[in-house]
C-alpha cells in the first residue's frame, strides 16, 4: 500500500506540492497526471524518500517514508523521471550493484537479474555499457531495476518515455501483470497511456488534487481523457501561459 497524508513540500517562495492525500492498494494502478510543473515528481521523490516532506506524511507498505524510510524503501520500487548515470556500467553490473545494495546474495541476483531481463527483453543489452545504449534501452535498464526485488508497491515517473510502441507495449503489459500484488503509482504525459493502463487517476494542477476518480469516471464518450484533464487543468495551463 502506498499511503499520502496532507503532503506538502516548498521550494523558496515556491508551494510545488500542498496538502496531498490519496492511498492506492494492490491492484490499482493510478496515474498521476498534470501539467509540467504541477507537483507530480515532487509528490513521487517525497513517497520514495527521496526528498524530505515539510509538512504531512507518508507511508510505503506500513512503513512511514521519514522515521522508517529504510524499511519503506525495502517495500518499494522506485524509477525517477529522466533516470540517468552510471555511464561505464554495463546494464548487468547496474543490476548487479542494484541487488547488492538490497541485500541479494550472489546466488539470488543472478537469478534475479536473468528472470527481469527475460521479462523486460533486456537480455541483448546486458553486457552493454550504458553510454553506448540509446534511451529505450536505458529506459529499459532502469524500469528493471524497479522491479528486481518484487516490490509490494511501485513509483514509475514517466516509465515509458523514449520507448518505440512496441517497448512500451511490452512494459504496459507487464505492470498489469503485476499490479494485481502491487501497489502502483505512474506518471506519464500520454494520456493514452493512462486510458489503456490505469484503473484510476489523480489530476495535479498547481499543487494540488484536481481530481480524484476512477478512470471510468472521466473518460468520453469516445474512450478519452483529454476533455476532462483539460478542463481539470484549465486553471494552471493559464497561469502558466
Amino acid at each position: 500500500m502506498i499511503e499520502a497524508h496532507n503532503l506538502s513540500k516548498s521550494f523558496g517562495a515556491t508551494h510545488a506540492v500542498k496538502e496531498v492525500s490519496f492511498t492506492v492498494e494492490p491492484g490499482d494502478v493510478v496515474g498521476l497526471l498534470g501539467p509540467n510543473g504541477a507537483g507530480k515528481s515532487t509528490t513521487m521523490k517525497m513517497l520514495s524518500g527521496a526528498l524530505l516532506p515539510d509538512n504531512g506524511s507518508g507511508k510505503i507498505a506500513g512503513h512511514d517514508i521519514v522515521v522508517g524510510r529504510a524499511d519503506a524503501q525495502r517495500a518499494l520500487g522506485y524509477m525517477p523521471e529522466a533516470a540517468g548515470g552510471f555511464p561505464d556500467l554495463t546494464v548487468r553490473e547496474f543490476l548487479t550493484f542494484c541487488a547488492d545494495a538490497r541485500r541479494f546474495s550472489a546466488v539470488q541476483a543472478r537469478q534475479a537479474i536473468e528472470e527481469i531481463s527475460e521479462s523486460t527483453l533486456l537480455t541483448p543489452a546486458l553486457d552493454k555499457t550504458f553510454r553506448t545504449l540509446s534511451k529505450g534501452w536505458r529506459q529499459r535498464a532502469w524500469f528493471a531495476q524497479s522491479v528486481l526485488h518484487n516490490p509490494s508497491a511501485l513509483i514509475l515517473d514517466e516509465p515509458t518515455d523514449g520507448l518505440d510502441p512496441g517497448q512500451k507495449d511490452h512494459i504496459r503489459d507487464y505492470i498489469r501483470k503485476i499490479s494485481e500484488r502491487t501497489a502502483i503509482i505512474l506518471s506519464t504525459h500520454i494520456l493514452q497511456e493512462a486510458e489503456e493502463l490505469c484503473t484510476r487517476v489523480i489530476i495535479i494542477a498547481d499543487g494540488v488534487i484536481a481530481k480524484d476518480a476512477p478512470i471510468s469516471a472521466l473518460l468520453d464518450g469516445a474512450g478519452r481523457l483529454g476533455q476532462a484533464f483539460a478542463e481539470l487543468t484549465a486553471t494552471s495551463n493559464k497561469a502558466g501561459s
